[in-house]
């Protein structure tokens, strides 16, 4: 529900907090006062057209701020949508601001962050539905009639039933359509596919390869280096020269005079033994740098080979993949693909057969669903007349449609096939016919404020336990009706705020005695501006009111407003 409403600089309001409960609100006050401005403002959390000239006189912007408490079915839907738009959820609280500027930019934030005006629209039509204003009641919305006669009928879990197999439905079409797609495109695929499952196979590629062969590159283009290198260092090493021994020669000396030591002195042993350990060793390398400069070579040939397999290496990862491995499992990825189109013709019968089977099935369950709809529809219908006879609309009738159109392309049912998508194969529209000899017509074509007011007020009472807005806004529900019908709408608007947090602007006493909250609006001069005021009106204050609301404030309005509230108070057993 709303809980806070903040509202600084629209039209006529300066500055105004409005603390909100559960309930029936009810606001009152004399025409100008503001009562509608503050309808209007709220509008702009539903997404509502921004016009500069809601701006205050000589202020740069304008700015409507609603702090809403969300139960737990609530939490539960907007949680999804906010998620959806990169928006984190805050617990039970949710914040909808507006700023309009006057140079025309005005900026959304949930929760403080910038969002589209879409995503801004969506969480706030699921909040909020105003009574008045059509482009933000959900009851004038024809693709909404469809939920609220299955949340009406209970028919939510059926209706899943169904989408679940139009889902599944549309995952087979759609494989479909990819297998049987150009003829001459497909073989293009298949030709594009056998190259690159070909080429890669050719390749041999081994995972390391590429590692060795730039090795063996380096080795090659500097070969004659390596073995100039590889014969210094054995001719250092074991051969010497005309006037400098070799380390070999020299290390044997060291040996000789460490062996004259130890025939004085044992300790030096030790270190005889390390310096002929170091002998071998020398032995082993002198060997091995032998061998290695023998095995050196400058081939040409066997380096144009090298380089030409690492330009297949290269060229290959240029097309496939920045790895080995990332061009093998391309590889295995197009071969798979190159399977499946080959054995398409067998996949395409298995699909067509599957579709077959879909469709039958949806058929089956779309036509049960539809049957169930069709009851609860003709009840429905009865119980909003029944409503409707309560506030002095006793001639009009009152129609759910359901209806189907055929396709060739649809689900069959009982010989036909018909059009369906997720919710089954029902159009669903509320109708009306207000007035006796009026053909019944669409609810958004119904041209009287006042039967267009205590038509939908008889649709929310009846589908309060389906309709999921928490907040619900009534601006001037009176218009058209007198004080009669005024209790039988008062009446029904206190046992909707049962269900709903309830908001109602009306100019009628019989309607506001029934407020669980009435809060009196009204109009001062400050400073030479006029501002609205808002105060929340109990006991006295509110016999006067509704006396003032009865023609002036006399003896008798104040009894007759004195009854009024005795009465409300014995209905609601208090």
């Amino acid at each position: 529900m709303l809980s806070e409403l903040h509202i600084r600089n629209f039209a006529i309001i300066d500055e105004l907090t409005l603390r909100l409960s559960g309930g029936l609100h009810i606001l009152t006050g004399e025409t100008g006062a503001g009562k509608s401005i503050i309808v209007d403002a709220v509008a702009l959390l539903l997404g509502g057209r921004a016009d500069t000239e809601v701006v205050r006189a000589e202020a740069d912007f304008a700015l409507v701020e609603g702090t809403f408490t969300l139960d737990a079915a609530a939490q539960a839907e907007i949680a999804p949508i906010l998620a959806e738009g990169g928006l984190e959820s805050e617990g039970d609280t949710l914040i909808l601001s507006r700023e309009v500027r006057r140079e025309g930019r005005n900026i959304c934030r949930i929760n403080g962050r910038a969002v589209t005006l879409r995503q801004f629209q969506v969480v706030g039509e699921r909040l909020i539905d105003i009574h008045g204003q059509g482009d933000h009641l959900s009851l004038l919305r024809v693709q909404e009639h469809v939920n609220f006669l299955d949340r009406y009928a209970g028919l939510m879990d059926a209706r899943r039933e169904v989408a679940d197999l139009v889902h599944e439905l549309r995952r087979v079409r759609r494989e479909l359509q990819e297998l049987q797609q150009d003829e001459r495109e497909l073989a293009r695929r298949v030709e594009l596919l056998q190259y690159q499952v070909s080429e890669i196979n050719a390749a041999a590629l081994r995972v390391g390869e590429e590692e060795e062969l730039l090795q063996e590159r380096t080795r090659l283009a500097n070969a004659e280096q390596l073995q100039s290198l590889a014969e210094e260092a054995y001719h250092r090493l074991y051969e010497g020269g005309e006037e400098q021994l070799s380390a070999t020669d020299l290390l044997g000396q060291v040996e000789q005079d460490l062996a004259g030591l130890c025939r004085y002195d044992p300790r030096w042993e030790t270190w005889l033994q390390a310096v002929r350990d170091v002998q071998y060793q020398l032995d082993d390398l002198a060997r091995e740098l032998r061998d290695y400069g023998d095995s050196i070579e400058y081939n040409p040939t066997k380096l144009a080979r090298v380089e030409e397999r690492l330009n297949l290496y290269f060229n290959l990862k240029r097309k496939y993949g920045d790895t080995v491995e990332e061009v093998l499992e391309f590889g295995r990825r197009a071969a798979r693909e190159l399977e499946a189109i080959t054995h398409s013709e067998e996949r395409i019968a298995e699909l067509q057969e599957e579709e077959q089977r879909l469709l039958q099935r949806i058929g089956d369950k779309a036509a049960r669903l539809s049957a169930a709809r069709r009851e609860a529809a003709a009840r429905l219908s009865a119980e909003v007349e029944r409503e409707l006879a309560d506030l002095a609309m006793e001639k009009a009738r009152f129609v759910v449609d359901v209806a189907q159109d055929e396709d060739p392309e649809g689900v069959p049912v009982n010989g036909a096939r018909l059009a369906f998508d997720a919710t089954g194969i029902d159009r669903v529209e509320f109708l009306v016919a207000p007035n006796v000899g009026e053909p019944l017509k669409p609810m958004v074509r119904i041209a009287s404020g006042g039967e267009t007011s205590r038509l939908l007020l008889a649709l929310k009472t009846v589908l309060s336990e389906a309709d999921q807005t928490p907040t619900l806004i009534f601006d001037e529900i009176d218009t058209g009706i007198g004080g009669r019908v005024g209790v039988a709408v008062g009446r029904k608007l206190w046992t909707l705020a049962k269900r709903h947090q309830v908001l109602c602007v009306t100019h009628l006493p019989q309607i506001a005695a029934y407020a669980d909250r009435h809060l009196a609006i009204r109009k001062e001069v400050v400073g030479g501006r006029t501002v609205t005021r808002v105060e929340e009106i109990r006991d006295a204050r509110r016999v006067d009111e509704i006396a003032q609301m009865l023609g002036s404030i006399t003896d008798t309005t104040r009894e007759s407003a004195l009854e009024m509230l005795a009465r409300v108070k014995t209905e609601h057993g208090a």
